[in-house]
């Protein structure tokens, strides 16, 4: 299990406590605040089938049962949307709190079922076949206007995952306020495009950044979604107030278009 504590061995432990304690601060002061999840975004690459196998049925059989056990709920789980190169699964987890998710891979750790029904990938290593070839990990504080992850009606449908990454933290936290007291997030959803989740990343590659989801029925339904939300009104209004220009808060926007698996809950 050691080799799998991702973020919290490696990275998150040196820095929990200065996390917990900003976030314990913060959700005193507002009722909103204290109502925010917190989500982990894990993106794996693997080179062949035969991996991709391997980890989608870890997911179904072992990681998201125990999950959900331990009250992480609405555990989506995505492949790319007309992929090219190296095959991606994209995986995303809430949590109540960062103390739920401190803890995870000790319970998980003390899970037999778990540590059963996973271990053909748990155990893999360079000397048999890897279970893949990397995992990128990150964790996201959900927003003010939209604290808790939004499942969507189960159909067929597609999602689209956009980073939006700042050139500085004053401008990643203006692109943020844009998003909620600015009414982003309400003209999104006015104007037809539906977000799953929105999230802040507070550990992870290429910070400043912050994160979002949204679902359409297909590219159809992508474009005119866009079309319409880029022609309000309102958002042109908001868009035009010189503190929230795109050239001042926004340095990159990379964007996956995916497709849930059979098992993913979202």
């Amino acid at each position: 299990m050691k080799r799998r504590h991702f973020v919290k061995a490696s990275l998150l432990t040196p820095v929990a406590a200065q996390f917990t304690n900003s976030v314990g601060n913060k959700s005193t002061s507002s009722s909103k605040q204290a109502d925010l999840e917190y989500y982990e975004l894990r993106i794996y690459t693997m080179k062949n089938g035969r991996q991709l196998s391997l980890v989608q049925d870890y997911l179904k059989q072992a990681a998201i049962p125990a999950l959900n056990k331990l009250g992480s709920k609405n555990i989506g789980v995505f492949t790319e949307y007309l992929a090219e190169g190296f095959t991606k699964l994209v995986v995303i987890i809430p949590y109540a709190s960062i103390d739920a998710f401190l803890k995870v891979n000790d319970q998980l750790a003390n899970d037999t079922a778990y540590q059963q029904a996973g271990a053909a990938y748990l155990t893999a290593d360079g000397s048999s076949a890897p279970a893949y070839e990397r995992i990128e990990s990150s964790l996201l504080q959900s927003f003010a206007m939209m604290p808790k992850l939004e499942v969507p009606e189960k159909k067929a449908r597609i999602f689209e995952l956009r980073r939006y990454e700042s050139p500085g933290e004053a401008a990643g936290k203006k692109k943020i306020e844009m998003f909620n007291e600015g009414g982003e997030i309400s003209i999104f959803k006015r104007t037809g495009l539906t977000p799953v989740f929105f999230g802040e990343t507070l550990i992870g590659p290429l910070r400043p950044n912050l994160t979002y989801m949204l679902t359409f029925d297909d590219m159809a339904d992508h474009d005119q979604s866009w079309k319409t939300f880029s022609a309000d009104p309102e958002w042109k209004k908001v868009s035009a107030i010189p503190d929230y220009a795109n050239a001042k808060i926004i340095s990159n926007i990379h964007r996956m278009f995916l497709v849930p698996t059979a098992f993913s809950q979202i």
